[in-house]
C-alpha cells in the first residue's frame, strides 16, 4: 500500500475523534418523601364493589363523554386520598391525590 494513503486515513481518523465532543454524564437519585401507600380500587372493579369495598364517595363528579359510541360515559368519583375513574361502571383508573 501506499504509505501516504494510510498516514492520511490515520490523520483523517484522529481528527474525527479530536473533534468529537465530550460526553459527561451525572447520576441523579430521586428519593420519594412523603409518599403514603392509599388502598384505591383496581381496574375492572363495578362501581357497586367499589362502593361496597370503600363506601359512599366524598362526591360524584359529573359524567364526561357519552356523545358517541366511541365516547363513553366516564364517571369520576371522589374519595379520601384517590379518585376512581369509570368507563361506563367500570374502574379503568385509580389516582392517588398529588400524583
Amino acid at each position: 500500500m501506499n504509505l501516504k494513503f494510510v498516514l492520511g486515513c490515520m490523520l483523517l481518523v484522529f481528527g474525527f475523534f479530536a473533534a468529537a465532543p465530550v460526553v459527561h454524564a451525572d447520576t441523579v437519585t430521586l428519593g420519594q418523601t412523603n409518599v403514603r401507600a392509599v388502598a384505591a380500587p383496581e381496574r375492572g372493579l363495578s362501581m357497586s364493589q367499589v362502593e361496597k369495598r370503600f363506601g359512599a364517595p366524598q362526591a360524584k363528579l359529573p359524567p364526561a363523554g357519552g356523545d358517541t359510541a366511541l365516547h363513553p360515559v366516564i364517571n369520576r368519583w371522589h374519595y379520601n386520598g384517590f379518585t376512581v375513574y369509570f368507563e361506563r361502571n367500570i374502574v379503568i383508573h385509580s389516582v392517588r391525590d398529588g400524583a
